[in-house]
């Protein structure tokens, strides 16, 4: 594949990253900056509570089309035509108690304080709150291979980063409340301002009228929470700024050109832009998506705890599997709990291993594709899996919740063919977290039921034919014999589902599972019979 290949193949892809890249290619037609600087891409963390995998995606999902920009210019990660800036607002004053965070006394006693001027509840040695959870967002981020610049609300605004921005905000002050007024109610009309004051007495960020003295010199006039009225400066971490302003204010300040969020933010994006034209500035280009849903359908929270942690998802999958779960539509909603790995990792090593064999239009289109390039990575043709996931969830759970590694894979050399973790890595990882979800989440549920008068003959049937069978007899043997079984009038099955759910529930416990030629072969056959003289017991 040639350069001049990629990018067409690139301009007329109709996958969402290269789409969302064409609106910068648009902004930009020859690819750059009129400063000559690179493209700047932005991704935005509240760290008012851990971070989870709503957080990530939002990374992930900049940098498909920050490599999808590149591809449609002719360009290389290596070339710094692109730039993605990671952004912690955690000057953010903390406005209530997370629940799933330690010591709310602590932090009951420090609401209103911006969240970089607040203790670490964890104790865990970092300078505050924010610093912990910043650190958190970071260490999974630079585990996945991303390639990024972290910048801290805290940083800007204490060193006074942000202050030559500040100082046009205070000139469009007028401007600004004309655009944010009439979307307030009457309430809160009253003690709007664009600009927060921290108090010098408590140290909190105030939601107080502010007066600007001097725009140039940042002077401004508040009355503090004890009625003293105070003259300060807004400069140098002294004030911060109402939130759609901060966002504007950011894009302003730091040439934002790309920015997505969530749909929870719609009207903040409106108002933000507006804002961002009154400083001088252009609102990014963007994408709105949907939100993630616990499985009860609900929208997941930093301060519920409610969804999975990027921590939990690689307890059970792979990294490779989150993207994979990530990257479909951006504009429809996903479920996330831990019942979607399974599928993620299969479908993740499925689509990978069709890219070898994919023409460049149709690879362009492939998740996997994506998620190879998200890291600066080259798209190679690569192996498969040797095991599915869920024929090694499957194994796992006839083995129980105290099986070892060492078990399972003494039984994958049943199936694959020099069977050692150092051979195969990433089967490997798997093995560890097949273990953890079967610990968790199978084992607690496994109820292996007794079989019908029907279903039984079948497993005796099914008995018979594999005492009679040599022990190397492979998956597709194996399989072609259950299903003839299956389809004998006398067993009266109305049709194969019922005889393989029939299977499912007596030998493994579950309501769907693998490929039975698949199993066996795995399992091995005496193993199997075991497990049928066990179902034929109850």
């Amino acid at each position: 594949m040639t350069m001049t290949e990629l990018i067409d193949a690139a301009r007329s892809s109709k996958a969402w990253p290269f789409q969302e890249a064409q609106k910068l290619l648009r902004r930009y037609p020859d690819g750059t900056r009129p400063d000559g600087g690179p493209v700047v891409f932005e991704t935005g963390y509240g760290p008012s509570g851990l971070p989870h995998i709503g957080t990530f995606q939002e990374v992930l999902r900049t940098t498909f089309v920050r490599r999808a920009f590149e591809a449609l210019i002719g360009a290389r990660p290596e070339d710094g035509m692109t730039r993605l800036i990671a952004f912690s607002d955690d000057m953010d004053g903390l406005r209530k108690v997370p629940d799933n965070v330690p010591n709310h006394a602590l932090l009951e006693a420090n609401l209103g304080k911006p969240l970089s001027r607040i203790p670490d509840p964890f104790n865990a040695g970092f300078g505050s709150f924010a610093a912990h959870n910043n650190a958190m967002l970071r260490a999974f981020l630079d585990r996945f291979g991303f390639d990024y610049e972290f910048v801290s609300a805290s940083s800007r605004y204490n060193s006074g980063g942000f202050d030559d921005a500040l100082r046009q905000v205070l000139r469009k002050n007028q401007a600004i409340l004309d655009i944010m007024l009439p979307t307030l109610r009457e309430e809160r009309r009253r003690t709007y301002s664009p600009v927060l004051p921290v108090s010098p007495g408590s140290g909190r960020v105030l939601q107080v009228p502010v007066e600007v003295l001097d725009a140039e010199a940042g002077l401004i006039r508040f009355t503090d929470e004890d009625g003293t009225v105070v003259e300060q400066s807004a400069l140098g971490g002294m004030a911060k700024l109402q939130w759609k302003v901060d966002w504007a204010m950011r894009w302003y300040a730091l040439g934002v050109d790309y920015e997505m969020y969530g749909k929870d933010l719609t009207d903040s994006g409106v108002q933000s832009g507006k804002i961002v034209e009154v400083l001088g500035g252009r609102k990014p280009e963007g994408l709105i998506y949907e939100l993630f849903l616990d499985e009860k359908g609900e929208k997941i929270s930093k301060s519920k705890g409610n969804g999975l942690t990027i921590e939990e998802w690689l307890t059970y999958g792979s990294p490779q599997s989150l993207g994979f779960y990530i990257f479909p539509n951006p504009k429809s909603a996903k479920s996330l709990h831990a019942g979607v790995i399974p599928r993620a990792v299969d479908d993740y090593w499925q689509f990978r291993g069709a890219l070898a064999d994919q023409p460049l239009d149709k690879q362009l289109g492939n998740p996997a594709w994506h998620l190879l390039r998200a890291n600066g990575g080259t798209v190679e043709p690569g192996e498969g899996l040797p095991v599915p996931y869920s024929l090694l969830l499957n194994l796992v759970g006839v083995l129980g919740a105290d099986a070892s590694a060492e078990q399972v894979w003494g039984y994958l050399a049943n199936y694959v063919p020099g069977a050692e973790p150092a051979a195969h890595p990433e089967l490997a990882a798997l093995v560890e977290t097949a273990l953890a979800y079967n610990r968790d989440f199978v084992a607690p549920t496994l109820v292996k039921r007794a079989p019908a008068p029907n279903e039984a003959a079948a497993l005796r049937e099914l008995d018979e034919q594999l005492a009679n069978l040599e022990p190397g007899t492979g998956a597709d043997d194996l399989q072609t014999m259950v299903y003839e079984i299956g389809k004998r009038e006398e067993h009266g099955f109305e049709n194969l589902r019922d005889w393989f759910k029939a299977l499912y529930q007596t030998l493994l416990g579950r309501d769907q599972g693998p490929r039975m030629g698949s199993f066996i072969a795995l399992y091995g056959i005496p193993e199997t019979r075991r497990l049928i003289a066990e179902a034929l017991t109850r």
